[in-house]
C-alpha cells in the first residue's frame, strides 16, 4: 500500500474534507467522493485513517502534566443551555497544587464538534502560558463531547447558535469573576470558535482581547461595537472563510479598531490543528506565538 503524505494528496481531498466537517455534505457523500481519490496503491480505508484526527498520539500537554492542575467546573448560562461543563486549566506551584496568585484568563473556544481532546489539549497549553484557561463544551446540554467528532458535530448542529453564544460570554463571566483571576480575560477561538471569538468582541464591552482562528466575521454593522484588541489568523487555501475577510477590514478600518490580521499562505483552514494532516507547523506555532504574545501585551 502506498504511503500517504501531505504532498502526495490532492488538495482536493483537503477541500472535501472541510466540506464533510462542516456539514455541506453528509457521510454517505463524502465516502462516495473521497473514494475517487483511492488510486495508484491508495485505498478509501488508508485516506481515510489519513485524514481524520488522530487524538491519541498528537497531545502536547497531558492531562496529569505536573506543572499544570486541571479540573473540570460547571457554571451557570442561564441565556444558553443553563449548566456548562468546562474545563479549567492552570499553572501549578512546585507541590502541584494550584498557584494563589491572580493571572489573567483566557477562554478558549472549540471547533464544531464540542470540547474534544485538542481543544482540551489547547486548554493546557495557554495555562502553561501563565493564564488561567477555560474550555467550555457547548455539548453539555446534550450530555457532552461524545467521544467522536462524526457525532458532535451532529449533536453540535442541533443546537442553537445565539444559545452557544451566550454560553461562552457566560464562561467570559465566570472567568473574570474567579478568585484567581486578574479579571483580565480574552478569548481565542477555532473555526466555529472563531466566529465566536469575533461575536464575543462584539457582545462583551469589558474583553481584554479577542483572537479568532479562521473564524466567520461578524455583520459589519456590529463592528462600531468592537472595543477589545482583535488578532485575526486566516488561512491562505481557506477561500470559503476568506470570502468576508475584505469587507470585514474595511469596516474595522472604517470605525478605527485596534486590530492585526495575519494570512498564512499556503495552508488550509484548520492549520493550527496539529491532530490532522491539515496542520502546517510552522503558520501554527508562529500563529500560536504571536497569540501569546498579543495577550500578554493586552491582558497583562
Amino acid at each position: 500500500m502506498k504511503e500517504l503524505s501531505k504532498e502526495n494528496i490532492s488538495q482536493e481531498v483537503f477541500d472535501l474534507y472541510d466540506d464533510y466537517a462542516h456539514n455541506r455534505i453528509g457521510r454517505r457523500q463524502f465516502m462516495d467522493k473521497l473514494s475517487t481519490y483511492a488510486v495508484g496503491g491508495i485505498t478509501v480505508a488508508s485516506l481515510l485513517s489519513f485524514i481524520m484526527p488522530d487524538y491519541v498520539n498528537k497531545i502536547q500537554v497531558s492531562q496529569d502534566d505536573p506543572r499544570l492542575q486541571s479540573e473540570y467546573v460547571t457554571y451557570k448560562s442561564p441565556k444558553g443551555g443553563g449548566e456548562i461543563k468546562g474545563l479549567l486549566a492552570k499553572p501549578a506551584d512546585a507541590s502541584g497544587k494550584f498557584t494563589r496568585m491572580e493571572m489573567p484568563g483566557i477562554v478558549v473556544v472549540h471547533e464544531n464538534r464540542g470540547l474534544n481532546p485538542h481543544i482540551e489539549d489547547v486548554c493546557r497549553r495557554a495555562a502553561l502560558a501563565g493564564f488561567i484557561a477555560l474550555a467550555p463544551d457547548a455539548l453539555t446540554p446534550m450530555g457532552g463531547y461524545p467521544g467522536t467528532d462524526d457525532e458532535g458535530r451532529e449533536m453540535q448542529s442541533k443546537r442553537d447558535r445565539e444559545e452557544m453564544l451566550n454560553d461562552f460570554i457566560a464562561g467570559y463571566e465566570y472567568l473574570a469573576a474567579h478568585d484567581q483571576s486578574t479579571g483580565e480575560v480574552g478569548v481565542v477561538g477555532f473555526c466555529f470558535g472563531g466566529w465566536i471569538s469575533n461575536m464575543m468582541a462584539v457582545r462583551i464591552p469589558g474583553l481584554s482581547a479577542a483572537v479568532p482562528f479562521y473564524g466567520g466575521q461578524p455583520p459589519v454593522e456590529m463592528v462600531p461595537d468592537i472595543q477589545a484588541p482583535l488578532l485575526l489568523h486566516y488561512a491562505g487555501l481557506d477561500t470559503r472563510v476568506n470570502e468576508g475577510w475584505p469587507e470585514y477590514e474595511a469596516a474595522l478600518k472604517k470605525h478605527n479598531k485596534d486590530y492585526k490580521a495575519y494570512m498564512y499562505p499556503e495552508v488550509n483552514h484548520g492549520f493550527h490543528n496539529d491532530t490532522t494532516p491539515r496542520y502546517d507547523q510552522a503558520a501554527a506555532e508562529l500563529a500560536w506565538d504571536r497569540t501569546i504574545n498579543f495577550f500578554k501585551e493586552n491582558l497583562t
